[in-house]
């Protein structure tokens, strides 16, 4: 018998791909970078590499949290680990809570560490959780960093989700307790300088800014709710872009950012707003369901040579360099740092 922990992940699959859009409204649209018509490049000569903490990405994009608990979530996790491996990707697996809870379905997220031992892996787990269980999560996926999600409104709008939220000292003893990267993760909704200061006042490193664009937690919920009363969340948070420039006046965060990245251009303008790496995992988990792994490694293998030739077209070579680039902000962004006193280097 499914438990209903089990249940919910792959209604979590089920709604995520319902409410997928090709359309991103993660404000990436609202930044222009000024065109390098003599950039004097070689393709052969870009590396797109990037570290977060100790860990070295030879791809700065890799495969977000999206699943896991269930039979279905073994078999996406087994396809997503496959692709991770070909592609020397990172990857994140879902929420490991469920696995704690009822062990016999902890081989939808140990799978990823038996096709891809040596790969990056992240782990994942609520705020809410134990040192112990921190500790077992990381175990179970032989993970080299770990993400806390902080979720506060698809809790709220979760028929049975939580509704008292303490989490800053129970962040504050995993970061203390855990020797490997502790990213603190928003879901969705964007995070605002307040709060990163806040995490940063507490010893988090690393702080996942997922943004609104992509992945909405709030429709997902509301829609299992028999009245769906809640759809006011839906339009709830910061977006993406939002959330990248908030974090420009928290210094000494390695920033992540996702939340709607849906192509190479995408990920390259979080990497010029500041992230160190981009978690993409909506379009990868459509890609997937809708055309298969073979197809989708294919469309992320093209993706790899976007970022690169993105690169060659501005004349830069690396990183670094990228972050020089000229580039052109909308009123409407400009407006918002202004309205939010945010600088911009």
């Amino acid at each position: 018998m499914v438990s209903v922990q089990s249940h919910r992940k792959d209604e979590h699959i089920s709604l995520a791909k319902k409410f997928h859009s090709k359309d991103s409204k993660a404000g990436f649209d609202q930044i222009r970078f000024v065109p390098n018509a003599l950039p004097e490049s070689d393709i052969k000569n870009v590396n797109i590499s990037t570290k977060l903490g100790k860990l070295n990405l030879t791809v700065p994009f890799y495969i977000e949290a999206m699943t896991g608990g269930s039979k279905r979530a073994k078999e996406l996790n087994y396809q997503l680990a496959n692709i991770a491996k070909n592609l020397n990707l990172a990857m994140a697996v879902g929420s490991e809570s469920v696995a704690l809870r009822e062990p016999e379905l902890a081989s939808s997220f140990s799978v990823v560490k038996e096709v891809n031992p040596h790969g990056i892996k992240i782990a994942n787990l609520s705020a809410n959780a134990s040192i112990s269980q921190v500790k077992q999560a990381i175990q179970l996926i032989d993970a080299d960093a770990i993400e806390i999600h902080i979720n506060a409104v698809q809790e709220i709008v979760m028929p049975e989700g939580d509704r008292k939220f303490n989490w800053i000292n129970n962040i504050k003893e995993i970061v203390a307790a855990i020797d490997i990267p502790v990213i603190v993760k928003e879901v969705g909704f964007g995070i605002d300088q307040k709060a990163m200061k806040q995490l940063s006042s507490i010893g988090v490193q690393y702080v996942n800014v997922g943004g609104t664009g992509g992945t909405n937690f709030a429709k997902i919920e509301n829609f299992r709710r028999p009245n769906k009363e809640l759809e006011y969340f839906s339009d709830w948070g910061l977006s993406t872009v939002e959330s990248l420039c908030e974090a420009k006046m928290v210094p000494n965060l390695e920033i992540v950012a996702t939340g709607g990245i849906k192509n190479p251009l995408q990920i390259v303008k979080a990497l010029y707003l500041g992230a160190n790496a981009v978690g993409i995992a909506s379009e990868i988990l459509n890609s997937l369901i809708e055309n298969g792994p073979l197809a989708t490694q294919e469309m992320l293998n093209e993706w790899i040579l976007g970022v690169k030739s993105i690169y060659t077209v501005l004349g830069v070579n690396n990183l670094d360099e990228l972050r020089k680039c000229p580039t052109i902000y909308s009123p409407e962004l400009i407006e918002f740092l202004k309205q939010r006193k945010i600088k911009m280097d």
